[in-house]
């Protein structure tokens, strides 16, 4: 029996150690486990450790499970709008060319470091900065509970955009053409019911996450079969279920796995090359750049119609370099095209934009309603209908988050006290379906400070029950509640005690348990139900 493997995967397990601890020490920090990863491939290779085996394999895996994920989110409708496809578009391209530029003319000013840069050199270089983090975004808007928000769906948008650049540019980067046999990969198309049909049947269990996995791996060995970037194959499959109803729950199920397998790749990043002064130094000046970046978005946003708050918490996620950055980075390196030394400086201003992302982003919110004066007058008059805040309608009461919690104690509401209940919702499909079943529900982010300053002068709202399942974004609501002078009744659900105390603290003045009290609930529900036994 050989038993090579074991000695394989001792060696990697001990690196994998390493990667745990110093990831966790990053998340205590406040920022993302992979800037831990990184530090643990500079660690390694600063001992001369070199990648093992498992770990290249969970490398590839991880970028192809990264490319499939990103096919699963991919929303035609939202892509096609203006404010996605177009600031994405405009943005690149003046990014590349402005980034691009200032490298080359530093090259040729003799700077140290760059006087080897030719011109399709900084132009790459200049790409694979322009790119925002979609690891970063997508886990900073989980937490906050604002996946569905204005700002979030455009900022995940254009992640969406930047992403599809990128495997444009995978798939080109080979320099060779596909196969004759390329062509029949269109009959792929004629299979998307099978493949629906199959999603549906799989259930939610293991049965899911191997079916992701099948998808995810059986299009990318697909597309290698005919001479094809097989990472592409990943995407178009992802791309071929995206709008199927399970679609979101198999991209939730499959983003831990994703998120593991690429801790091969970004090891690998670190132990591609030892960081020098020089690369620290270049890493470091190329840091506050990404500022400009952002400073770039806040303002295409805002002029392609939407809110001064939209855009700035849209920009501010987008404040960081990107792991697909690396990704380009790294098939530069591979091709000849640039040296290892530039994965390494762009690795380092990449870990140094989290941190700098992270901090913007803990007091986002705080910082447009400190100054919001200041940012509303860099906004357009003629603002996007769907960013607009809209009236209660005359409504006594709001239910505020209507999933099923909210839904419940809507009906119940409006069971005693008529039509003056109004449910607001943070997602527009979610409003759309409560309205075709006949509620009374808007759409709109009550954790907008603009969103209770325009209607304070007209609504009549003496009680606000708060459904929303993250306490991060009841809290944010209780406090606009309190800094819009709200007179009435807030009531909220918590899941924790903690939460119960965080939640009176900030000025609810009912939070109900949700845990603790469905026992109770369940119970009295069921001697409620129950049938007296008949008298003989």
């Amino acid at each position: 029996m050989d038993f090579q493997w074991i000695a394989i995967a001792l060696g990697d397990v001990v690196w994998i150690f390493i990667a745990f601890v110093l990831g966790l020490l990053a998340r205590f920090a406040g920022l993302p486990p992979l800037v831990g990863f990184l530090a643990t491939g500079f660690l390694l290779n600063a001992y001369g450790i070199a990648s093992g085996e498992m770990l290249e394999k969970l490398s590839d895996l991880g970028i192809t499970l990264l490319l499939f994920t990103v096919g699963l989110k991919l929303n035609l409708r939202t892509l096609a709008r203006p404010q996605v496809w177009g600031v994405t578009t405009l943005h690149t391209a003046t990014i590349v060319v402005v980034f691009g530029f200032v490298i080359y003319g530093l090259a040729l000013a003799g700077i140290p470091f760059l006087t080897d840069l030719d011109l399709p050199q900084a132009f790459l270089i200049a790409f694979a900065l322009s790119f925002s983090s979609t690891v970063f975004v997508v886990k900073a808007l989980e937490e906050r509970g604002e996946m569905t928000s204005m700002h979030g769906r455009i900022a995940i948008g254009i992640l969406v955009m930047q992403d599809i650049a990128a495997v444009v540019f995978l798939a080109v980067s080979t320099g060779a053409l596909p196969s004759v046999w390329a062509v029949f990969i269109v009959l792929l198309i004629p299979l998307r019911p099978v493949l629906h049909r199959l999603l549906e049947r799989v259930g939610h269990g293991e049965l899911l996450v191997l079916y992701g996995f099948l998808l995810a791996m059986g299009g990318a060995e697909l597309f290698e079969l005919v001479e094809m970037k097989g990472d592409l194959g990943a995407l178009v499959l992802g791309i071929l279920i995206a709008n199927h109803p399970k679609a979101d729950e198999l991209a939730k199920t499959m983003l831990s796995f994703k998120d593991l397998f690429l801790l091969g790749f970004f090891l690998s990043i670190g132990l591609a090359g030892q960081p020098t002064l020089e690369t620290l130094t270049v890493g470091a000046l190329l840091a506050p750049a990404v500022l400009l970046k952002s400073a770039l978005f806040f303002y295409l946003l805002t002029r392609f119609k939407l809110r001064a708050r939209t855009g700035l918490l849209a920009s501010l996620n987008l404040t960081t370099y990107s792991e697909f950055g690396l990704i380009v980075a790294a098939i530069g390196v591979s091709n000849g095209w640039i040296s290892t030394q530039w994965l390494i400086v762009i690795a380092i201003a990449s870990a140094l934009s989290f941190a700098m992302a992270a901090g913007l982003n803990m007091f986002a919110h705080r910082i447009y309603t400190r100054h919001r004066d200041f940012w509303k007058g860099l906004q357009r008059e003629d603002l996007v209908a769907d960013d607009q805040s809209l009236d209660t309608r005359g409504a006594t009461i709001a239910i505020i988050g209507m999933g099923g919690v909210g839904t419940g104690a809507y009906d119940k509401m409006r069971e005693i006290h008529g039509d003056c209940v109004l449910g607001i919702d943070i997602d527009p499909i979610t409003t759309g379906n409560q309205c075709e079943m006949g509620r009374n529900v808007l759409h709109g982010d009550p954790s907008d400070a603009d969103f209770w300053d325009r209607i304070q002068a007209a609504h009549k709202l003496d009680l606000v029950l708060l459904a929303m399942p993250k306490v991060t974004t009841n809290l944010a609501v209780v406090r606009q509640l309190k800094m819009a002078s709200f007179a009435g009744t807030i009531a909220a659900i918590a899941k924790f005690p903690d939460e119960v105390e965080a939640l009176e603290q900030a000025g609810a003045a009912t939070v109900f348990n949700i845990y603790t009290e469905a026992g109770a609930g369940f119970a009295g529900h069921v001697m409620a139900q129950k049938q007296p036994p008949e008298v003989s």
